[in-house]
């Protein structure tokens, strides 16, 4: 055993429920969900903040209140309920206090049927089953959630498509931001704006102007504006006849 049967544990255990105990027990479970129960905090946190023995009995003591509901002859002793709060301390260390409270109340309140005695095994097997409906919750609200999670990025997968086209026109649509002409291109395309968005241009014909406007804007190269090479050589020896000239006539040489 992992704990000692002190006189005073021994006594919480062995005493009726009392009002003070059903009052917490019953604030413990008020309204208590599973989701509720998986998020406190865990039997091992709770055992590391305020010590195995303080939780040890607060366990036992949960366990009396849930043996004196039952309403049959045979029932746990006192040492069972000590060995039974020590196993279940050990056993589910990674669950929460909570989690205990809510199996026991959907014992007592699921129509569990008790034919007449409860014993340590039909406990443990009260809370076996809810472990695994605990399980089987889990693993259904993180499906739930990877669910939802895939739909909201087909979702914004299936948005960026219908917003792409657009927006890869409003690239193309883009002013050269070195253009000579920018300020009066821009002043352009506003003017059309604003004299479509008070009616004064039709959508379409306003949709014309904005696309010849940007064709204007456009700068292509031109390579037959290039001189040839031999063309090249005969400016380059000009520029350097040029450059000699004005060096005689100013003195540099």
């Amino acid at each position: 055993m992992r704990y000692t049967t002190s006189s005073t544990l021994g006594a919480l255990v062995s005493q009726p429920t009392s009002e003070a105990t059903a009052i917490l027990v019953a604030q413990l479970s008020a309204g208590l969900t599973m989701e509720q129960a998986a998020a406190a905090p865990k039997l091992f946190k709770l055992m590391r903040d305020y010590g195995e023995d303080e939780i040890r009995k607060l366990l036992a003591v949960i366990l009396r209140a849930f043996v004196d509901s039952v309403r049959v002859p045979d029932k746990p002793t006192p040492a069972d309920v000590l060995d039974l709060a020590d196993t279940l301390l050990q056993t589910y260390s990674h669950d929460s206090l909570r989690d205990i409270v809510l199996a026991l109340k959907q014992a007592r309140t699921g129509g569990t049927i008790f034919y007449q005695a409860l014993d340590p095994a039909t406990i443990y097997g009260l809370l076996r089953a809810y472990f695994e409906r605990k399980a089987a919750f889990l693993e259904q609200r993180h499906l739930d959630q990877k669910a939802r999670s895939t739909s909201a990025e087909q979702s914004a997968i299936a948005h960026l498509q219908q917003a792409a086209p657009h927006l890869l026109a409003g690239i193309g649509r883009q002013l050269p931001p070195d253009h000579p002409n920018l300020e009066h291109l821009r002043q352009r395309l506003t003017v059309i704006n604003l004299k479509e968005k008070r009616g004064l241009l039709p959508p379409d014909q306003a949709q014309q102007l904005r696309d010849e406007t940007h064709a204007a804007a456009q700068r292509r190269p031109r390579p037959d504006w290039q001189p040839s090479p031999e063309a090249q050589k005969l400016i380059d020896a000009r520029h350097r006849a040029e450059d000699r000239r004005l060096a005689v006539k100013y003195g540099c040489t």
